[in-house]
């Protein structure tokens, strides 16, 4: 970790740092503080009537300028608050989970002979003082700055507009910082009084003559772009080439001859950094088999979307460069090559799941070409758009009470490499999965995504593999699935773990990967699932399939 420190202080380019830190924080924080001032300074003219010009046209034609741009541009502001809002909470909650899981790994190697309930009591405890530091720290800023705050503008802050250079920035101080104290706590809540993720204690029986589904669940195949090629998670001491990927789906085909399967799900990082010649490589090795192609699901992935640079990790990205969406739009392709004509899109935010996704891509075909050709910051936000309204994609079940699949983007929005695997599910995406379970109300669920949703017991034995991995927001998503009960079932890759548990009522699947896993013998699992009474899907004991290859040479 120091070493990996010290290569990113050597290697990062400072002038890029220094700019991305005045565009994503010192800006938006400037605007945070000042907005007070403005808006009290606006109302006080604006409140003096509206007799004259000055104070009276230039205000109420403002106020409906600000009302025009709500009613026309809402929608987009939602988002981009939305994502500014998470984008602030990945700044403190990566500190939270150190401190947190710090303090967990304390406790684990102090009382290592504990009954499961002392754990769980353990973990509370630690989640609490986490929570309890963060809070005391934030507000002990808060209460040193408050003398410099001003809360109330007027008009002649405008002749002398070097006086709220410090108002500005203490009021932001107070803003970021009280919402910084009451975070951790909340976090914190939530996490001591959620049940707790835990080791499955038994699979189901499947009931006399019920349909039983099987499927395929691979992840983490990490193709790169030529047959030498190390990936960048290993180096050297990996993999190189993708034979291990061409040997795990030789694998499945074998099973899938002798006793078919009814899905291939592929939960993110095909790729190792989301280049076309790794997504080639990748569309070449499915497209050997199309019997499995034809049954193919992939979402996207940390490793597919938020490398910069994979040969240096303390490249840094600005906000405002066209990569990240270059690294969208190839995955969106690849995902229609894959699954276009099966998937479905919601349009209409308050519509139906009704137009597939190559139907949905059809008219921006012309705009992906050209972008790939040519790039360009205005093609690169028009897509923008066009990557956020693609998700949540829905296979829906062939019968009522059939089995559905939906593919979530987990991903959150990353400009540096060494911070690439932090993930995030919207409130737009949960709020749409809801939307097309209503919509097939008899249907039982996968929903599938790449990370995890909360650091699981037992997987994280080294101290740096707990931290940073998880959804930001992963007690949110955990309690809008909880409703769900045993209608649905979770499933992600992104550690490289196998682990089947639940959270309450929500079991989970985590897959492993055929290509990273260090050992001589790799393997995949088929998930069996059963329909039970009540809507229900039963969660049977799986099928592990064995990859055989040598330890390097792959």
């Amino acid at each position: 970790m120091l070493a990996m420190a010290g290569m990113l202080l050597v290697e990062i380019n400072l002038l890029k740092l220094a700019l991305a830190i005045v565009i994503m924080i010192v800006l938006p924080g400037v605007l945070l503080g000042l907005a007070p001032l403005v808006v009290t300074g606006w109302y006080a003219l604006f409140s003096r009537g509206l007799a004259t010009i000055e104070s009276g046209v230039v205000p109420a034609l403002s106020l409906l300028m600000v009302l025009a741009a709500a009613w026309f541009g809402g929608r987009p502001l939602y988002l981009t608050a939305e994502r500014g809002f998470w984008s602030l909470i990945s700044v403190i909650e990566p500190v939270y989970a150190l401190l947190r899981e710090g303090l967990r790994h304390l406790g684990e190697a102090l009382h290592k002979r504990v009954s499961p309930r002392r754990r769980r009591a353990l973990d509370a405890a630690a989640t609490a003082l986490a929570g309890l530091i963060l809070c005391a720290l934030a507000l002990t800023a808060v209460v040193l700055v408050w003398p410099s705050t001003r809360w109330i503008g007027s008009i002649w802050d405008l002749r002398f507009p070097q006086r709220l250079i410090v108002p500005t920035l203490a009021n932001s101080v107070v803003l970021v910082g009280s919402f910084f104290a009451a975070a951790p706590l909340v976090w914190a809540l939530a996490d001591a009084s959620m049940p707790q993720p835990r080791p499955l204690r038994r699979f189901d029986e499947a009931a006399p003559g019920a349909r039983i589904w099987r499927v395929a669940h691979i992840s983490d195949l990490h193709a790169v772009g030529g047959e030498y090629e190390f990936r960048i998670e290993s180096g050297r001491r990996g993999p190189r080439g993708n034979g291990r990927m061409k040997r795990a789906l030789e694998r499945l085909a074998d099973e899938h001859a002798a006793r078919p399967v009814d899905i291939v799900l592929m939960s993110g990082d095909m790729t190792d950094c989301g280049r076309s010649t790794e997504w080639a490589e990748f569309l070449g090795a499915l497209r050997e088999h199309p019997e499995l192609a034809r049954l193919a699901l992939i979402l996207p992935g940390n490793h597919d979307l938020n490398v910069v640079d994979r040969t240096n990790p303390a490249r840094l990205e600005l906000p405002l460069s066209i990569g990240r969406t270059l690294r969208q739009m190839r995955a969106l392709s690849a995902m229609a090559a894959v699954q276009g004509d099966r998937v479905f899109v919601r349009v209409a935010r308050s519509g139906p799941f009704d137009r597939t996704l190559s139907a949905f891509l059809n008219p921006h075909a012309q705009l992906l070409r050209d972008f790939a050709d040519q790039g360009g910051y205005w093609r690169a936000w028009r897509l923008s758009r066009l990557w956020a309204e693609a998700f949540p994609m829905v296979l829906p079940p062939p019968e009522p009470g059939g089995l559905g699949v939906i593919l979530l983007n987990s991903n959150a929005e990353a400009n540096f490499s060494f911070t690439n695997a932090l993930g995030l599910v919207s409130s737009d995406q949960i709020r749409d999965m809801q939307a097309a379970m209503a919509q097939y109300p008899k249907a039982r669920w996968l929903v599938a995504l790449h990370h995890h949703l909360l650091e699981y017991p037992g997987i994280g034995s080294v101290f740096a593999a707990r931290i940073g991995t998880a959804l930001i927001n992963g007690s949110a998503f955990a309690r809008a699935l909880r409703p769900l009960g045993r209608r649905i079932i979770a499933l992600h890759g992104h550690r490289h773990f196998d682990w089947i548990g639940a959270c309450g009522e929500t079991r989970i699947v985590s897959a492993p990967s055929p290509v990273m896993n260090r050992a001589a013998t790799r393997s995949f699992l088929i998930q069996h699932f059963a329909e039970e009474e009540g809507g229900g899907i039963a969660l049977l004991e799986p099928q592990r399939v064995n990859v055989r290859t040598s330890a390097i040479v792959a």
